[in-house]
């Protein structure tokens, strides 16, 4: 431990410890939707949480001034938050009819389809890190779905293309965070999504009772701390500190699965989780320490 006017933790225990929010974070969210799909169908819990998150987001407006929201990349904002209303309507359709750590195995190949997508549409260019880290990633995905020896089912499909529209997502962030704050991001993700889950919610509206309300306000609240806590994570720490850390959450969301949903345990999902983080690891060391 330091004194003065260093860090009082080292930098890689503060990322850590960042990291491990992010991970409580997520999996409060997971449950937090398993529990309101009981009375209400996803579109309105995506609205909710897009409620839940501009009010929190208007509070501490004040703090940044009305400065911070104007914007010369709202078509930017749009599509990305399209593409993230999609993302999150996968997701939360998966976890009402897959283990929950189906869910998070399959989500973990977002960063596969994030360097396909930054070659394409960013010119970055595929080195050998990359390569091996697509490799892994689709053999991981083939381990996880079992394609030819099993049924893959429609929702792990459905949440295969909400992990790629979390990616893209992630390039329109890339270049948003060039000249925007991640205040308005966070402002615009809410503002944006909020009346596309209002339209589409209102056919199957059901009214959320006070039961409901923690779960309400736990998916929204949740869902803002998951991304402040990476963000503080990242700006703390190297990603060879922060990724390994996230591939955490796949053990304890399927220890949450097990103890109160009762939902077993396959270990292919966690092999396949495995793969993907393996390739995604090496790619990582890789391009810290500066090789092609």
């Amino acid at each position: 431990m330091k004194t003065g006017d260093g860090p009082r933790f080292p930098v890689a225990l503060r990322g850590a410890l960042w990291m491990g929010g992010a991970l409580v974070s997520f999996s409060a969210m997971a449950i937090a939707a398993r529990e309101l799909l009981r009375t209400m169908g996803s579109f309105e819990i995506l609205f909710l949480r897009s409620l839940v998150s501009l009010v929190i987001v208007l509070a501490v407006l004040p703090r940044f001034g009305t400065g911070v929201l104007r914007t010369q990349m709202f078509g930017v904002h749009f599509v990305r938050n399209l593409l993230h209303f999609g993302g999150q309507y996968a997701w939360v359709y998966a976890i009402a009819m897959l283990p929950l750590a189906t869910v998070f195995a399959i989500e973990f190949t977002m960063p596969v389809w994030t360097a396909v997508l930054a070659m394409l549409i960013l010119g970055e260019r595929l080195n050998r890190g990359r390569i091996v880290m697509l490799v892994l990633g689709l053999a991981g995905i083939l381990v996880i779905l079992k394609p030819g020896f099993a049924i893959v089912q429609p929702a792990a499909l459905a949440m295969l293309a909400g992990a790629f529209a979390y990616a893209s997502t992630n390039i329109a962030t890339k270049r948003l965070a060039a000249k925007e704050s991640a205040y308005s991001i966070l402002f615009y993700m809410s503002a944006i999504q909020l009346p596309l889950g209002f339209v589409l919610a209102l056919p199957q509206w059901v009214t959320p009772g006070i039961a409901e309300l923690p779960w309400v306000i736990a998916i929204g609240a949740m869902g803002l701390s998951a991304h402040y806590c990476i963000t503080r994570a990242l700006r703390i720490a190297d990603a060879m500190v922060v990724v390994p850390i996230d591939f955490l959450r796949l053990p304890l969301i399927a220890v949450v699965g097990m103890v109160f949903y009762g939902e077993p345990l396959e270990g292919t999902i966690l092999i396949g989780a495995a793969v993907i983080f393996a390739g995604t690891f090496y790619s990582i060391r890789r391009e810290s320490i500066g090789r092609a």
